[in-house]
């Protein structure tokens, strides 16, 4: 989760920029402007974001990405955003793994090990923001990048903690939450683009050991909230209770029940999901992380990926609070949480501090999960 030196790089902004602190009257007049605002930190050079690192990057075009499935005017910055940071990025790869330098490539299309940095969880956010792409481009060189970066992933399944999981990085032990939650959302998320049912079965098989053994360990609390991770004797190690944490668990259950459906994984997600808004969500029902207004460098992205993730619950299970705490996290995103600039901060109940490209394509997360809902 290092940054990139971005301080050198030229930012060159990619679609019509809206000056000044522009009137939105519905949910997607917000999303484009905020997509304009987000784009000004975009480098052309490096394929990323100025002011943010590595695996935010994969969440601002995980966002990017998201805006152009539902709403078409976004489409053509999103496929000049995938297309250039697909050729760009890899060589500002903060710290590349020792796979980086194999140069093979998955499938003929694209070098998936270019994408690999060290730290499993920042390959598995880039995983998911090319499958985000795929679904919105269909081009299988993206899909093809994340079975690859995937394919990375498993050797990386490790003994401890009842016998499986991923610890955090190649240098560090550590056995987190956020970790595991991706390595299972991407599986999952594999298992419903898969070319074939055999290809299918060991996707969901993969998603399906990793919840296994996920809900088997320390990570949920008594109140379903998931810490951050477990100590070395592989019990709960009362971290920080996280929004991101509760989210992409949340994504990868509604992916894994609509490859394998099985009542449980529901009842988990909704269980999940209703603690943490119980724990994270101020009396106007906006969410919040305990580090704010100080989360840099990583925790500034984390509320957005839970609104994200809460979004995708929605959809396959319905429910009047999680509909409430999007649209609240919008309209307070929109009205207390941005400057003249439009740019948008990390304390979306406010007031406006400060902003930059994580703070802001956090946000733009909870306006586009306002549209799809």
């Amino acid at each position: 989760m290092l940054p990139i030196p971005w301080s050198v790089l030229p930012m060159v902004p990619v679609g019509l920029v809206l000056p000044g602190f522009a009137v939105a009257e519905d949910a997607s007049s917000r999303a484009l402007i905020a997509l304009d605002t987000l784009q000004s930190w975009y480098n052309s050079t490096s394929g990323l974001w100025n002011t943010c690192g590595w695996w935010n990057g994969a969440n601002c075009m995980t966002a990017i990405a998201d805006l152009a499935a539902i709403e078409p005017s976004a489409l053509n910055t999103a496929t000049y955003v995938f297309g250039n940071t697909l050729r760009m990025a890899p060589a500002y790869n903060p710290q590349p793994g020792p796979e980086n330098q194999t140069q093979s490539r998955y499938a003929g299309a694209a070098n998936a090990s270019e994408w690999l940095d060290s730290s499993y969880d920042d390959d598995a956010w880039w995983a998911l923001a090319w499958i985000a792409a795929y679904d919105v481009t269909n081009d299988d060189t993206y899909l093809g990048l994340a079975q690859g970066i995937f394919s990375s992933l498993k050797k990386a399944w490790g003994t401890r903690c009842g016998g499986g999981g991923l610890q955090w990085s190649t240098t560090s032990a550590y056995v987190n939450a956020i970790t595991n939650e991706l390595f299972l959302s991407v599986a999952a998320h594999l298992a419903n683009r898969a070319s074939s049912e055999s290809d299918r079965d060991t996707y969901i098989g993969w998603a399906q050991k990793e919840w296994d053994w996920f809900a088997a360990q320390g990570f949920i609390g008594a109140n379903y909230t998931i810490n951050d991770g477990l100590l070395e004797n592989c019990q709960n190690n009362g971290q920080t209770v996280w929004s991101y944490n509760q989210g992409v668990i949340l994504g990868g259950l509604v992916e894994l029940n609509k490859a394998a459906p099985n009542d449980t994984y529901l009842e988990s997600a909704n269980k999940i999901a209703q603690a943490a808004i119980n724990t994270l969500s101020d009396a106007n029902m906006v969410i919040h992380d305990v580090c704010e207004p100080n989360c840099a460098p990583d925790a500034t992205q984390f509320k957005g990926i839970f609104i994200r993730n809460l979004q995708m619950l929605q959809q396959v299970s319905p429910n009047d609070i999680y509909k409430k705490v999007i649209e609240a996290c919008a309209n307070s995103i929109w009205a207390n949480d941005r400057n003249n600039q439009n740019q948008l901060g990390v304390n979306w109940a406010g007031p406006f501090a400060s902003a930059d490209a994580s703070t802001h394509s956090s946000a733009l997360d909870a306006l586009v999960a306002a549209i799809a809902i």
